[in-house]
């Protein structure tokens, strides 16, 4: 292995710690607020799913996103990644007919260094 490959490999696996630490703390701060943690990490060929909490008749589709600032991590999520998650969250639906009836909204969480998570509500809505 050259020196600039393992570089990368070394970088790829601090990102992919930070990204799983973030998502820790999105979890603990979402639990903390009421939030029931229906699924993290769901996955189906469409899409990954960070975290699926529910509150009430509200059930959350939240991509989490750590960066070293809050504004880098809003501005993350690409139109992309957002057309994914959104059919991630029709297969889950469709997966998990007892929360349809639920009101879906799209959250995003966003994680900085030595910052709480914050949490955006209804970041985004789907393309109908």
């Amino acid at each position: 292995m050259n020196r600039t490959h393992r570089r990368s490999t070394i970088r790829r696996q601090r990102a992919e710690r930070r990204g799983r630490f973030a998502e820790w703390l999105c979890l603990w701060h979402l639990r903390l607020h009421g939030w029931h943690i229906v699924a993290r990490g769901w996955r189906c060929p469409a899409g990954e799913i960070d975290i699926v909490a529910k509150r009430g008749k509200v059930l959350a589709i939240v991509e989490v996103k750590s960066r070293a600032e809050v504004a880098v991590a809003a501005s993350a999520v690409t139109p992309r990644q957002r057309r994914r998650i959104s059919r991630a969250a029709e297969a889950l639906i469709t997966a998990r007919p007892d929360l349809s009836r639920l009101d879906i909204r799209f959250d995003l969480m966003l994680v900085a260094p030595r910052r709480l998570p914050r949490h955006w509500h209804d970041a985004w809505r789907p393309n109908g």
